[in-house]
């Protein structure tokens, strides 16, 4: 298959079960492949190393700092930004291509389904539509608060079909450690922004959070699982507000 003129962004660390899936799935039609990594010890490295990607070791300076430097070290005309847990669908990348070789406008948004314990989620976590692919010329950056990074640009964006699949809990246990990971670092992010901590928040947002997830996005259609991504989203917003009054606490 034709090369397009495509750089594919991706930050890593021992990322080694999912990286090899994530280069497959983007490896034939991509010119470029560009690797931030903040110190693997695992196969990860040696696993890129078989797509003929860029590598470029660096200190891990959170989600945003790490991205928007494998989006300044990309050549190519398209960048198509990737979690290292992330899978292109044959359907999505049939869009991706159609949209590089007949573009109408400057950036595109791909909607991210989350395969979880063995289970492609319908209603959980969605919808997860984010802005991915986008001319190089658009200015793209990633802004927002750690570890919710959000990529803007300038000028317009539209939805592709298809979806990005995410892998991005191995099982119960690397979920709910991930769970609480992120939530030390909205935390922080908000503790350096200087949100103050208020108790309706701990006692409200998380009620709120599971409402939303399981109810209003009908997570209940996606079954047990959907109990768990319920459960999952109330956690995380509580511990949030527990530790930004941690935080607060202590300062």
């Amino acid at each position: 298959m034709t090369k397009l003129p495509l750089s594919v962004a991706i930050i890593t660390f021992n990322e080694e079960e999912n990286i090899g899936r994530t280069l497959e799935s983007m490896a034939d039609i991509a010119s470029e492949i560009i690797i931030i990594d903040s110190g693997s010890t695992d196969n990860t490295l040696k696993i890129v190393e078989k797509y003929g990607a860029k590598i470029f070791s660096e200190t891990w300076k959170g989600h945003i700092g790490q991205k928007n430097s494998a989006l300044d070290k990309c050549s190519q005309k398209w960048l198509l930004s990737l979690d290292a847990d992330e899978v292109v669908s044959d359907e999505l990348k049939t869009q991706i291509i159609s949209a590089i070789t007949n573009p109408i406008c400057d950036g595109y948004i791909l909607n991210r389904k989350t395969f979880y314990l063995g289970k492609l989620l319908k209603h959980a976590w969605q919808p997860d539509k984010k802005i991915r692919l986008v001319k190089k010329s658009a200015n793209p950056v990633w802004k927002g608060l750690n570890p919710h990074d959000e990529l803007h640009i300038d000028g317009e964006s539209k939805l592709l079909k298809g979806y990005l699949v995410h892998y991005s809990y191995k099982d119960i246990k690397h979920h709910f450690n991930k769970t609480i990971d992120y939530a030390r670092q909205s935390a922080r992010s908000y503790f350096d922004k200087g949100k103050k901590f208020h108790l309706y928040n701990l006692l409200l947002n998380p009620i709120i959070a599971f409402i939303r997830l399981y109810i209003i996005n009908l997570g209940f259609l996606d079954g047990f699982r959907g109990i768990l991504a319920g459960f999952s989203s109330y956690v995380y917003t509580f511990l949030k507000y527990v530790f930004l009054w941690e935080l607060w606490n202590k300062n």
